[in-house]
């Protein structure tokens, strides 16, 4: 068994390492070829080569591989006699040479569900209709959805209501990444962004990210990265006794601080 590179003389390409046994006649190896590369057998050429060197031209197609002491390494250029190859010319590799379909105006015009036709009927509906400009939402399916405009994230509700039911010293279970501690404070912290109703937790590990002061006034008690505040919505009270530590990182809300 030898491994061989093959090149062509019409294809830019080079066939690397093509398996075969030594005792597959020049004829077989032709048939494999062509699979490769295209050309009929009865119209390859082929021309051993060692090192850039020819060295054999392997004619005979009842010849074994071995008898021309092919070794692993050498490479068999393929000639493609062909003068009307679909190869010639780079006809399998550029692609400048393809033939694209165009479609001539009048049998676009003929065709139905097209954007054009779409167009003009809501001009007959509404004479001063104009096409939506591009990236605005129109409801036009051909058109791109607009990207989400600076700061229109979804508003997040802060009234009195998303804390209702919740009082200090009450245990909870806080997310992202169910952490548990004790609620601390509830109510508005003037010193926070965004306003509206706050919950202080005093966790059970050093899983928050205050210590409970905000702009040098204590809101409440607790050591450093112990303490968080978040909203209501992200905070569930209940039996929650105190569990091991979850060390995993917990990704960043606009809805804790």
């Amino acid at each position: 068994m030898v491994a061989i590179h093959c090149t062509h003389s019409n294809l830019m390409k080079k066939m690397i390492e093509l398996k075969f046994d030594l005792h597959t006649t020049i004829g077989d190896l032709k048939a494999r070829l062509h699979m490769h590369c295209g050309t009929p057998a009865s119209a390859q050429r082929l021309i051993l080569r060692d090192g850039g060197q020819d060295i054999a031209h392997l004619d005979d197609d009842s010849k074994m591989m071995g008898f021309y002491s092919i070794e692993s390494g050498m490479t068999i250029h393929i000639i493609d006699t062909d003068p009307f190859s679909m190869s010639r010319g780079g006809g399998l590799e550029d692609v400048s040479l393809i033939q694209k379909y165009k479609m001539d105006d009048e049998t676009y015009e003929a065709r139905k569900g097209t954007v054009r036709q779409w167009i003009k009927e809501q001009k007959e509906a509404d004479p001063n209709w104009k096409p939506p400009k591009q990236n605005n939402f129109s409801g036009n399916p051909w058109e791109k959805q607009p990207p989400p405009a600076p700061g229109a994230a979804e508003e997040i509700e802060t009234g009195p209501e998303t804390v209702a039911g919740m009082e200090v010293g009450m245990r909870c279970e806080c997310q992202p990444g169910a952490r548990r501690g004790e609620i601390a404070y509830v109510g508005e912290v003037a010193g926070l962004s965004g306003g509206g109703h706050w919950l202080g937790v005093r966790f059970d590990e050093p899983v928050g990210r205050s210590n409970g002061i905000v702009k040098g006034e204590t809101i409440f008690e607790c050591m450093e990265r112990y303490g968080g505040f978040l909203r209501g919505k992200n905070v569930t009270v209940g039996d929650f006794p105190e569990a091991e530590l979850d060390l995993e990182d917990t990704d960043e809300e606009e809805d804790e601080l």
